[in-house]
C-alpha cells in the first residue's frame, strides 16, 4: 500500500491565490463599470441631463451596481465557482449600494457623490465574503469550464 501525500499550500502560494482571485473578479467589474458609465452618460445625455452623478443619483447606484455585478457573475460562473460564494458576493454589491443610498437620503455623504464612493468601495468590499471563505480564495481547487456547474464539497472526494 502506498500513501501519498498531497503538498501543503505555503502561505506565500496561498496569498498569491487569493490575491490573484480578487484582480480575476476586479478585472470583469472594471469593465462593466466602464461600459456601463458610457452607456449610462449617453443615454442621460440624450435625455436631457448633463450631470447624472448629481441628478440622478439613485438611479446611478444602482446602474453601477448592475454594471459591476453581473461581469463579475459571469466570471465566477464561468470558472465554476460554487453557487452559494457567488451568491454571497453577489450579495454584498446591493448591499452597499443600499447602504449609501441611505447615507444619502440622510445626508451623510452627499448624493452627488454616492457614485464616486460606490466605483471606490464596490472592489473593498468583495472582500469580506472572501476572508469568510478562505479555504475556497487560497487553495488551489480546480474550476470546471463545462456547462456543468462545479460540484465543491467540503472534505470529500471530486468526482471526474
Amino acid at each position: 500500500m502506498t500513501t501519498t501525500f498531497a503538498a501543503q499550500p505555503t502561505r506565500r502560494g496561498r496569498v498569491g491565490r487569493f490575491t490573484l482571485h480578487f484582480f480575476e473578479m476586479c478585472a470583469p467589474m472594471c469593465v462593466g463599470f466602464a461600459i456601463g458609465d458610457l452607456v449610462y452618460f449617453w443615454a442621460a445625455d440624450k435625455f436631457g441631463y448633463s450631470k447624472p452623478f448629481s441628478e440622478l443619483p439613485e438611479l446611478w447606484v444602482v446602474v453601477v451596481t448592475l454594471t459591476m455585478t453581473a461581469p463579475m457573475v459571469a466570471w465566477m460562473a464561468y470558472r465554476g465557482m460554487p453557487r452559494r460564494s457567488i451568491a454571497e458576493m453577489t450579495a454584498v454589491m446591493p448591499v452597499l449600494g443600499g447602504a449609501l443610498l441611505v447615507f444619502g437620503w440622510l445626508s451623510v455623504l452627499p448624493m452627488g457623490d454616492l457614485a464616486l464612493w460606490e466605483h471606490g468601495l464596490m472592489m473593498p468590499a468583495m472582500l469580506v465574503p472572501m476572508l469568510f471563505r478562505l479555504d475556497l480564495y487560497t487553495t488551489g481547487h480546480s474550476h470546471h469550464r463545462s456547462g456543468a456547474p462545479a460540484r465543491h464539497r467540503m472534505g470529500g472526494a471530486h468526482g471526474h
